[in-house]
């Protein structure tokens, strides 16, 4: 077995990785100040953004749950694979050959890492197998609903054979082992060994946001076949399905750019609207619409305003319907406006595209409606609004809803709307809504607060952060400071850094961090050195460290910053140099004027006067 990877690689393929781009593929990232990037959490569900993340440094940390790290750590947590497997999918990434100690060759994981590669190998051959005389019947299936074989070709389309050995028996040939096909939900166990899961069916390979195949959905084409009309990979160590959105990973950049994203009921669905031009639409796999699927997508489109758009396409039959009310259940949880969306005479996206072609399928955007008319329109529909009787059922089947709106400015106008359908006076609609928000404004009891973390003699640590240090002019100083000098040290004078960050600071948290960056300044020019250094900021003071590394530095542009930082750290030095000369001063009232430890005193404050001379002239 190979030995640990040379530490040396592994600097060498975290200097050549931009982690905005690893954490962008799962975060929309927008500008952020001067070398900064932001974008909401993906540890913790926020409404607005506190992840920032400066590439230069290789860092990113959260303001709101304290998350941070380099690129290696963000891909432990995120991905939930070894710091090993981080190393080598990057490497691999950016094409560099690893070394390790012993000089062995990479090692074979048995964990995430050969799931993922199972998956990938079976996709291939699907894709394969869709070529053969077999798999006409696919092809057929695809053609009579618009798709080509560039179509197929472009969203990995393919065809599992009706034997029950083929695919399992062509991963065996690649150094799959039953157990690691079992794990990627490839193949059933019976009583006389595994057998392939997916067996005459076309097959849809589903990607992760980072477009690495986790998982397959499976139609079923022969009449013969007993299962189910829609088969998907069950639950693995990478498939989550209620996290899986299919297409995402070919949508993501769009979604992240026009803050619109098209939620559609199948995969021909999403293949119907990205070939018409909707190239922001994806589907769940299997399973219904729900709050870990939002989660996900708030993060990719950068859901921080209600600026941005979420469609549901919906089938009008009583299940769309029910669909309808349960995505409304969880589609607040939206800062974007949420709509509905269905096609005439209830043909779904991909339907409509093969009888009215491209634009009618674009067009169905321009129909939508927003979601809480459609819901209040399902709410009021089994009401007799012509009598007195229905029209009070009515509105008390649909206050809750106009009254769930955040929007102080969207619930007045959805009063007057719900008081329209109902032809009911508007001020009557009003009281039943508030009535209506105060029976829905009890919430469960939070838990209580967790008791702030201990040392080792029991007493509570008390964590400082940017936000809880001292609004005075010397912390001031030292806060931006040590911002300037993590963020752009490394563009600095060293002799400048060095003697700036000789002196104690006055605010114990802060000179904390001091120390940790003193003892890394000899390596500013060495990519990542900050990173490295805030991780020895000795505790309770480490979080701090991040957040001066992470936080927004207070400049216009990239020059403004060195030269602000540059100044910063004059102040430092020229601080210095009053306490001394503060200090002399006293100690020259101690000692006879003609004295020789009065003449060294004198000749000291000279040259403190002439070296704070010489810095506030370079200013």
């Amino acid at each position: 077995m190979a030995g640990r990877i040379r530490q040396a690689d592994v600097e060498e393929v975290k200097a050549r990785t931009n982690i905005a781009d690893i954490i962008g593929e799962r975060v929309a990232l927008k500008n952020a100040g001067v070398g900064a990037m932001k974008g909401l959490c993906p540890f913790h569900d926020e409404r607005s953004p506190s992840f920032n993340v400066r590439p230069q440094a290789g860092f990113y940390h959260c303001f709101g749950c304290g998350e941070s790290g380099d690129v290696y750590s963000f891909l432990t947590k995120m991905d939930h694979v070894s710091f090993t497997e981080a190393v080598e999918r990057l490497a691999g990434r950016i094409g560099f050959t690893l070394h390790y100690e012993d000089g062995g060759a990479a090692p074979e994981h048995t964990g995430r890492t050969r799931l993922y590669a199972a998956n990938a190998a079976a996709a291939e051959f699907f894709r394969g197998q869709l070529a053969t005389g077999e798999a006409d019947i696919a092809r057929r299936f695809l053609g009579e609903r618009g798709f080509d074989a560039g179509a197929a070709a472009h969203f990995g389309v393919g065809y599992a054979p009706k034997g029950w050995e083929g695919m399992r028996d062509a991963l065996r040939a690649k150094g799959f082992t039953d157990e690691e096909l079992t794990n990627s939900g490839l193949v059933s166990q019976g009583q006389r060994g595994v057998y392939d899961r997916f067996r005459g069916r076309v097959v849809w390979p589903i990607r992760d946001v980072t477009g690495q195949v986790i998982g397959f959905g499976a139609r079923r084409l022969f009449e013969d076949d007993k299962g189910p009309k829609y088969l998907n990979t069950p639950e693995t160590t990478i498939y989550k399905k209620a996290q899986v959105l299919y297409g995402l990973d070919l949508a993501k950049r769009d979604i992240s750019r026009e803050h619109r994203v098209v939620v559609v009921e199948g995969y021909t669905d999403v293949m119907a609207c990205h070939l018409a031009g909707i190239t922001t639409a994806i589907a769940t796999c299997g399973t219904a619409f729900g709050s870990d699927h939002i989660t996900v997508l708030r993060r990719v489109m950068g859901d921080d305003s209600t600026a941005g758009e979420v469609v549901f396409t919906f089938d009008p039959d009583a299940a769309g319907q029910k669909a309808a009310l349960r995505a409304f259940a969880d589609a607040k949880r939206f800062n974007a406006q949420t709509y509905v969306a269905t096609g005439p005479e209830g043909l779904d996206p991909c339907d409509l595209r093969l009888h009215r072609g491209d634009a009618a399928v674009r067009g169905l955007m321009e129909t939508k409606a927003p979601m809480v008319e459609f819901v209040l329109d399902q709410r009021i529909a089994g009401f007799d609004l012509a009598s007195v009787e229905g029209r009070v059922g009515a509105l008390r089947a649909a206050a809750p809803v106009v009254a769930e709106l955040r929007d102080a400015l969207l619930q007045p106008e959805y009063v007057r709307v719900l008081a329209r359908r109902l032809g009911m006076d508007t001020e009557d609609v009003r009281r039943e809504v508030e009535r209506a928000g105060r029976s829905g404004s009890r919430r469960e009891q939070a838990p209580d607060a967790a008791p702030p973390a201990a040392d080792r003699e029991g007493e509570p640590v008390v964590r400082v952060t940017l936000t809880s240090l001292p609004r005075t002019a010397e912390v001031t100083l030292e806060r931006d400071a040590l911002m300037g000098l993590l963020q752009f040290g490394h563009r600095l004078d060293a002799p400048l850094v060095s003697r700036a960050l000789e002196l104690p600071f006055r605010h114990p948290a802060l000179d904390a961090v001091r120390t940790a960056v003193q003892q890394h300044a000899t390596g500013m020019a060495r990519p990542g050195w900050a990173v490295d250094a805030i991780g020895t900021v000795r505790e309770p003071y480490r979080a701090l460290g991040g957040q001066l590394l992470a936080a927004d530095f207070p400049a216009l542009d990239d020059a403004a910053a060195v030269s602000s930082t540059t100044d910063l750290a004059r102040r430092l030095v020229i601080r210095g140099l009053d306490a001394q000369k503060n200090e002399l001063l006293g100690a020259i009232q101690r000692v006879p004027a003609a004295s020789e430890e009065g003449r060294e005193i004198r000749l000291r404050l000279r040259e403190l006067d002439a070296q704070r001379q010489q810095l506030a002239t370079e200013v």
